[in-house]
This record gives C-alpha cells, sequence and structure tokens, in this order.
C-alpha cells in the first residue's frame, strides 16, 4: 500500500531560508519520534537535515533500530524505503518524500519478467540456478529471491555473496544490474566467455557458446549515471594527468573497471579519500552530488569527477526541500508518501536478505 499526494503549490511560494527554519523546527518539536536518513547521492540542500547518511542497505538497518521513532523519513528513492518498511516495526511509517523518486535500475526488472525468465531459464537448464539481486531491486524481486533460496547483496559483499552462490549451486542469475554482476564474477575467477546475458524486453538467453558451460546469467540492466563513465574518460586524463589516480563503481561497465586504478562501492570510495594522504589526486567515477561533496569536504586533497560533464542522478534529485519540508509537516496532520509492502512479499524478501546479513 502506497498512500500518495501531491505537494500543494504554496511550498513553491517560500524562501529556502523559510523552507529551512521550519525543517529545523519540525526535527526539533518531534525529537526522537523522527529519523531522517538520507542515501549518499542527496542533494546537500537535503543532507544537511539528515540524521543519517549512507547507502541504502546500510540507512535501512539503522531505521530497524531506530525503536523510538514514529516516523522514517527516508530522503532516497523507492526500493530504499521498501527495504526500510519490510525491515521497521509495523507501528512505524517510513515515508518517501517524493514519490516519484524512483530507480531506473531497479525498474529493469519487474517481477512478471522475473517470473518468465526463471521459468525460461530452468526448462533450459533446470534446478541448477541460484538467484541474486542487487538490494537495488523491488520489494518483488527480493521476495522472488528469497522464495527460490537465494539471497540479495551489496556492492560492498558482493564477491562474499556471489562466492557463497556459486559455490552453493552450480549457477547463479544475477538482478538487474549486468555490470556489477560481471565485474564480481570475473574477480571471482569466472571467466567471461561462462557468463550469458538474459535480454528480459526479448524473453531470451544470449550467449554463443554451449548452454552446459554457462556459471553466471546477468540480467540485462544497468545503472544510468554509472553507464556515462567510459574508457575515452581515462584514456584523456592518463595522458594529460598521469598522476590522478582514477576510482570507480563497480556499476561501472567492464571495461572501465579494469582500466581505473580501483573500484569499489560507495562506501569504499569515500574511506580510500579520507584515508589518503594531502595532496592526492582522485577522479572519481560515480554520482556527481556525492563527488561534489568529497571534493567540499576534502580540500587537502584534489578531487573531480572523472566525467566533468556527468548530471546528478535525476530520480535521487526529485526530493528537494520543498518536498522534504511537506512530507515532514505532513507528519503532524495526516502523513502522506506511505510506503507500505505487504506481509506475503515482506516475509520472502526479508528471507533474501537475512541469508546475506
Amino acid at each position: 500500500m502506497q498512500l500518495l499526494g501531491t505537494m500543494p503549490a504554496r511550498y513553491a511560494d517560500l524562501t529556502v531560508e523559510q523552507m529551512e527554519q521550519r525543517i529545523e523546527a519540525i526535527k526539533a518539536r518531534l525529537g526522537s519520534r523522527l529519523f531522517l536518513p538520507a542515501h549518499h547521492y542527496q542533494k546537500d540542500e537535503v543532507v544537511q537535515f539528515a540524521d543519517a547518511t549512507g547507502d541504502s542497505l546500510q540507512l535501512a538497518r539503522l531505521a530497524e533500530q531506530m525503536s523510538e521513532a514514529e516516523f522514517i523519513v527516508f530522503c532516497g528513492v523507492h526500493f530504499m524505503a521498501e527495504t526500510a518498511d519490510m525491515l521497521t516495526r509495523d507501528d512505524q511509517l517510513v515515508i518517501l518524500p517524493d514519490m516519484r523518486a524512483g530507480c531506473s535500475m531497479a525498474d529493469m526488472a519487474d517481477i512478471d519478467q522475473t517470473e518468465v525468465a526463471w521459468e525460461e531459464l530452468t526448462d533450459l537448464l533446470g534446478d541448477s540456478i541460484i538467484p541474486i539481486t542487487y538490494v537495488n531491486s523491488t520489494a518483488a524481486i527480493k521476495a522472488f529471491v528469497g522464495k527460490h533460496g537465494g539471497a540479495t547483496v551489496t556492492s560492498s559483499n558482493a564477491h562474499d555473496i556471489v562466492r557463497w552462490a556459486l559455490e552453493a549451486g552450480e549457477r547463479i542469475l544475477f538482478l538487474p544490474d549486468q555490470h556489477l554482476g560481471r565485474n564480481t564474477a570475473y574477480d571471482l575467477g569466472v571467466p567471461l566467455e561462462a557468463m550469458a546475458v538474459w535480454d528480459p524486453l526479448r524473453e531470451r538467453l544470449v550467449y554463443e557458446g554451449d548452454i552446459e558451460d554457462v556459471r553466471v546469467i546477468l540480467w540485462k540492466g544497468h545503472c544510468s549515471v554509472h553507464e556515462k563513465f567510459n574508457v575515452a574518460q581515462i584514456e584523456a586524463l592518463r595522458k594529460h594527468d598521469p598522476e590522478r589516480r582514477i576510482i570507480v563503481h563497480p556499476e561501472c561497465t567492464f571495461d572501465v573497471v579494469q582500466a581505473a586504478d580501483e573500484a569499489g562501492s560507495t562506501s569504499y570510495i569515500i574511506d580510500q579519500i579520507e584515508v589518503s594522504a594531502p595532496g592526492t589526486k582522485w577522479a572519481v567515477g560515480t554520482e556527481m552530488n556525492l563527488v561534489n561533496r568529497l571534493a567540499a569536504t576534502h580540500p587537502e586533497q584534489d578531487i573531480v569527477s572523472l566525467n566533468p560533464y556527468m548530471c546528478p542522478c535525476l530520480t535521487m534529485n526529485r526530493i528537494d526541500l520543498p518536498h522534504l519540508l511537506w512530507a515532514l509537516e505532513s507528519l503532524e496532520t495526516e502523513p502522506v508518501n506511505i510506503i507500505r509492502v505487504d506481509q506475503e512479499t515482506t516475509k520472502w524478501a526479508t528471507r533474501a536478505l537475512e541469508r546475506m546479513l
């Protein structure tokens, strides 16, 4: 159940100062009754009010620990708020300030497509497949994976979970991001020749060899932000600024990850910059809001985006001050944009999360 609302036009007439003052006042009044987590990719105007920042699963698990919180206003995208709802109590409300804040990657695998794929693949390969889904997926996909003996992964623990799945079964189906799946499996010693791609739009497996040789089936999905980085950008930096280290997210394409100096999760990127010596020069291949924040908080280093023309994640940027203020003010009258995941989906999705944890 999702209780939706449309932001009243009056919020567009407020100044930034007025909105900030009203948000601060609401936070002060509600105190521990409110928990406001914000993903690393959110705008600074939102992050400034966050009680915690982090990646999607980290924030959902923090929400689970906030026993006094009646309201969790999740500044992220839809699938993150779903996970928070599944991990928190029924009497706690999870709010998404703008319901348009989705995730294009998560939208590339819906439950109907997944069930079709599973039927086709098990007809081809029998019961040899363990499904794995990135946490950047819908609650329905997480539930499907949980029901079929699989687990969720994050970009931080993907190596551990994929290793487990490859040891537990002959093959894995990795949803919905083909790049994270390919980069992770390759790091674990699976050759590219043993990886196939499932095309959900054409409903077919793309593979040219002997089907029995397939160990990893990659869902044909991707992150629209991380696909904007390419090898030409890396080559240009190598030529003009050879001292600059290049660090990218594993949602980038295989050739970009191979050409970079380092690749790792958002937390890994942040940690590497945190421990680097003053004067270190970085080109970072991830979302622009985070890159700009890292540059601002580490002036002792030289930090730029690998793609200087990169735009921030459009869906993450749906949440702004007006929507945040509206969501918070509604808590004291009639809450809007409540995220509810049904009990059956929650049961199986949390099974997938528990296998990972």
